[in-house]
């Protein structure tokens, strides 16, 4: 039986104060907060069920145990702060670089012993805000959610994608790697890995998390793996985590008629499509990587027409169609139209109603293809659809409420700067995290 638990709403501060219904305050997910962070580093580790609560390769080291995930939860008028270890809620790992699992990924996770803040209001963009590399949103366990890029792209002087090894920057950033379908083999059962800084995080679909949640997913107990449940879906996915606009990323299932909770759940689909001349895209396969997609080109605010130094490399086994974010195109830009033909937008949202939101919100939805697995662009697109105001944080610059702090931490010492009153010091001290002072 799965359980599922969130953290109370009332706010205990000298008098019981409740927390507004507001789904960006209450929608953290908390149960294993308190408990330690573990993986598996090896596949005979997994098969036999044994975990590692502190470890090291050389570069990134877990000396002592970590708590998983959110630790600490405050808020303000206009926003909420998530004290986090980046580390997932479930057993993490284990990690390789090949598909026969010989060669061990070179990185491990580590305590990011971050504040994540995020804007209760979100503000919707007059133009889009394109993506930056790195972390776009997180999840309510407290883990990063990346963009879909891989940090790498193709170069055209040097005929070649830039890789860790090709030891030639990062690319022209033109045409961009896809992270899951080029990193993916990284992935661990939960589809999620680390970069150099010791960092977990997302680039696809937080299998294990919806698992956790209650989601349409299984978790097969001697694979120790994650599958969607077979049979009908009987309830809108969960909010699973939140972008850096302030608005929500939810599963992949939501009602059918965006406006009406009374319709049909099902699997949302997404506008994007690979140009492999069906559904009116064209045909890379026969052109060449010649031209933009005309969403991307939209929202550099550029010609889809390359240059001759901006063209990508022939389609073929080595560099295949999905290779790379700009082999997608965007069904509304190919006579298609979105609720009729597709369900979500170019940024991968909608504005609709969900459980959380009856009266509406624009949302983020994961996408999945038919048999299950993620599916172009994963979890949002490569624009924000409101201004971006979240982000991670050293310290706070104002007086907040602590409404949900993990146990066994210690107690959360609040003081008022007197020379700054609008300024308010938290110190804390956590069994497996240290000492965290945020002025």
């Amino acid at each position: 039986m799965k359980l599922v638990l969130r953290f109370s709403l009332m706010l205990l501060l000298g008098t019981a104060t409740p927390v507004l219904a507001d789904p960006i305050v209450t929608s953290w997910f908390t149960l294993h907060s308190g408990q330690t962070a573990r993986i598996y580093r090896t596949d005979d580790e997994k098969s036999a069920g044994l975990t590692e609560s502190v470890w090291s390769n050389g570069r990134q080291q877990q000396l002592t145990p970590a708590n998983t995930g959110v630790q600490q939860i405050m808020i303000s008028s206009n926003w909420v702060y998530v004290r986090s270890t980046g580390l997932g809620s479930q057993i993490m790992g284990p990690w390789y670089n090949d598909p026969q699992h010989y060669r061990p990924f070179p990185n491990l996770p580590t305590d990011q012993h971050i504040i994540f803040c995020l804007p209760r209001h979100p503000v919707p963009a007059r133009s889009y805000t394109r993506q930056s590399l790195g972390d776009i949103g997180i999840t309510v366990d407290g883990v990063a959610i990346f963009d879909a890029n891989d940090a790498f792209s193709y170069s055209h002087a040097n005929r070649s994608d830039a890789t860790p090894r090709a030891r030639i920057g990062q690319g022209d950033r033109i045409w961009e790697r896809d992270a899951y379908v080029n990193e993916g083999i990284t992935f661990d059962a939960s589809l999620g890995h680390q970069e150099n800084r010791g960092r977990y995080h997302y680039h696809a679909d937080a299998i294990a998390l919806r698992y956790e949640l209650g989601d349409h997913v299984d978790f097969d107990a001697t694979a120790k793996t994650y599958h969607e449940s077979a049979g009908p879906v009987v309830k809108h996915s969960p909010i699973l985590g939140w972008m850096k606009d302030g608005y929500p990323l939810y599963g992949p299932y939501g009602y059918s008629n965006p406006t009406n909770a009374a319709s049909p759940i099902r699997r949302l689909v997404s506008g994007f499509v690979l140009r492999d001349g069906r559904d009116g895209a064209d045909d890379l396969a026969q052109t060449g990587r010649r031209t933009l997609p005309a969403w991307d080109a939209r929202e550099l605010y550029r010609s889809a027409q390359l240059e001759d130094d901006e063209t990508g490399p022939a389609v073929s086994p080595q560099y295949p169609l999905g290779h790379y974010l700009q082999d997608y195109a965007y069904l509304g830009d190919l006579g298609k139209k979105l609720g009729k033909d597709y369900d979500l937008d170019e940024l991968n949202g909608r504005w609709c109603v969900t459980p959380e939101f009856p009266n509406g919100t624009y949302a983020y939805f994961t996408t999945i293809n038919e048999a299950g697995k993620p599916a172009f662009p994963y979890t949002m697109g490569r624009s924000y659809r409101g201004q971006p105001y979240g982000r991670q944080i050293g310290y706070l610059r104002e007086t907040v409420q602590t409404i949900f702090t993990a146990t066994p931490a210690k107690s959360v010492t609040t003081a008022l700067n007197s020379a700054a009153p609008t300024t308010t010091t938290l110190i804390w001290s956590a069994k497996n995290d240290g000492q965290y002072q945020a002025k």
